[in-house]
């Protein structure tokens, strides 16, 4: 299909028929500056490019229709705010990014935004979920069948990614980390959003390769449920990168390797594992080469 153009009644098609739509308002989509899709750039208005407003033109076959039956479904709409909310944070951080500048990147209202999304934290929490989803290394976590193997790899891999946010030079997932700290010292809002979406994310793959482990005899069933234990694991190396968060560390642990080591051995003993499995498991864990993070873990 041709490409509209722009009369001043509204979208003409090329062969100059008039749609029976007269506001286009209701379907535009706000982009920041330089993500305007050539395929695009020459067919709406200068005035309209400009403020970074435009239409899909794989969706003006639908513009034919009358208005009643064109709606925006709520996933897509969803989406659209997503990704309007992933600019407004990459550009002003979590701190400066309000949901009314959220929807106005989104072009929508902030009630209507609301409606999808109750409060900053939970848009916020959303995205970071989106992102550990589509996580190469978490897929792969994620596919492991429970076992102990399964088990080791996912404890040492997340002393490993938190160990490695105080120590690295990922400002983004730093920042994380404190707006985390910080959440449980205020509302906790944030902190409970994003505790939910890490459990329902990896608990059952936890609880899961625990019990494959007790079966084979690779750990002994503990008195705590399983998801405390994993709860446990979490705020014990949360807390432990906490302490290397500022320049000079809270506690003198000595280097990243031997702490590395020495807390992933705490935790699997304290979630039950034998000392003969965490010998056979984690050596070879720690000797693979590190993996990009799931950012969910981040918290």
């Amino acid at each position: 299909m041709c490409p509209p153009r722009w009369s001043p009644r509204g979208l003409a098609s090329t062969d100059g028929a008039v749609p029976q739509i007269r506001r286009f308002e209701r379907y535009k989509i706000a982009f920041g500056a330089g993500e305007i899709p050539p395929a695009i750039s020459g067919t709406w208005p200068p005035t309209l490019l400009r403020r970074g407003i435009f239409l899909d033109t794989d969706q003006v076959s639908i513009y034919s229709r009358p208005m009643s039956t064109l709606r925006m479904t709520s996933d897509l709409r969803r989406q659209l705010i997503l990704g309007a909310a992933k600019r407004c944070f990459a550009r002003h951080g979590y701190a400066g990014t309000t949901t009314k500048s959220v929807a106005a990147a989104a072009a929508i209202s902030e009630a209507l935004l609301f409606k999808h999304f109750p409060s900053k934290a939970a848009l916020y929490a959303e995205i970071l979920t989106e992102e550990c989803e589509t996580d190469p290394d978490f897929e792969v976590l994620l596919s492991q069948e429970p076992s102990t193997a399964t088990l080791v790899m996912l404890m040492a891999g997340m002393v490993r990614h938190f160990l490695g946010i105080a120590d690295g030079p990922n400002e983004e997932e730093e920042q994380r980390l404190r707006l985390m700290a910080s959440s449980h010292l205020d509302d906790g809002e944030f902190a409970r959003l994003l505790y939910t979406k890490i459990d329902d994310l990896i608990g059952a793959k936890f609880v899961n390769s625990l019990d494959s482990a007790v079966a084979s005899g690779d750990a002994v069933r503990l008195a705590a449920a399983p998801r405390d234990l994993f709860w446990f694991a979490h705020h014990t190396v949360l807390m432990a990168a906490l302490t290397r968060l500022p320049s000079i560390p809270c506690v003198p642990y000595g280097t990243a390797a031997s702490l590395e080591r020495q807390l992933s051995e705490f935790i699997l003993r304290g979630i039950g594992l034998t000392d003969a499995a965490i010998a056979c498991y984690l050596d070879h864990e720690l000797s693979q080469p590190p993996a990009r993070p799931a950012t969910a873990e981040s918290a």
